[in-house]
């Protein structure tokens, strides 16, 4: 595969480099569904660190094949993300620069291509991968807020905003949750089609609206239903449920819809 290929050749480049630690590679690599759609995520671990240098990042991602374009990871939480596109073939790299101390910290436990004096495994061999999971507080503690705004939106007749913003809750609620139910890591909406249980995806999809008040108000009805039900079966007694929060704002939609 394509993936393969480029990752054995940066192992080949990289191994002469002094600065060079190790390189490793996660996502659908570390978990074996590799596939012609997937891109490759690449952990680049240096001693120098050079994550605060975007021309030291980019000069590494240009040795590495033939690079089209690439930009640092704020937008997703991560300045220390490259991602990449390269050429011949067209192949999207995500590069992430760490120092062996910045490993520790981690998501998952990468597969590991180079390991120069076996730092890598080292420090993995002593510290422990942590997926962030959502707080359940901290989503019941907003959701009510949310759906509120998405009355004010649909009311006023923003359809557009209203509709994109059922794909938030999508990403940031349920798809986390209905994962968790499900027994997968709470990667928001990624591969739900393939990992969700039948009726789970059906709930999910009834969430999805059309550009339309009805439908809208139809998607948030169903996300709500789908939300007291995930909470009934996964939060316990710790979760302080914001029950009054909850009836007003359902009072309110029975008036957006009667409107």
């Amino acid at each position: 595969m394509i993936q393969v290929e480029f990752a054995n050749k940066a192992k080949r480049i990289l191994e002469a480099d002094e600065n060079v630690v190790g390189l490793a590679v996660g996502g659908s690599w570390q978990t074996g569904q590799l596939d012609e759609f997937s891109d490759l995520d690449l952990i680049l671990v240096t001693r120098e660190r050079i994550s605060d240098d975007k021309n030291k990042m980019l000069a590494y991602a240009e040795k590495l094949g033939n690079f089209l374009s690439g930009f640092t990871g704020e937008h997703v939480g991560e300045p220390r993300l490259l991602i990449c596109l390269y050429d011949s073939p067209l192949l999207h790299v995500d590069i992430k620069f760490l120092t062996p101390e910045e490993l520790e910290s981690r998501v998952e436990d990468p597969v590991i291509l180079l390991d120069k004096e076996r730092r890598l495994q080292s420090v993995m061999d002593k510290t422990t991968a942590v997926f962030p999971y959502p707080g359940y507080q901290w989503i019941e503690d907003r959701f009510w807020t949310w759906v509120h705004y998405a009355l004010l939106k649909i009311g006023r007749g923003e359809y557009m905003e209203a509709r994109d913003f059922s794909g938030f809750l999508r990403m940031t609620v349920f798809g986390p949750l209905l994962h968790i139910k499900n027994g997968n890591l709470p990667r928001g909406v990624r591969k739900v089609e393939t990992e969700l249980q039948p009726e789970d995806f059906r709930a999910l999809q009834s969430t999805i609206p059309a550009y339309d008040k009805t439908s809208l108000l139809a998607g948030l009805r169903s996300a709500v239903e789908l939300y007291r039900h995930l909470r009934t079966g996964l939060f316990d007694s710790s979760v302080e449920l914001k029950t009054e929060t909850e009836k007003r704002v359902m009072l309110y939609f029975e008036e957006i819809e009667k409107s």
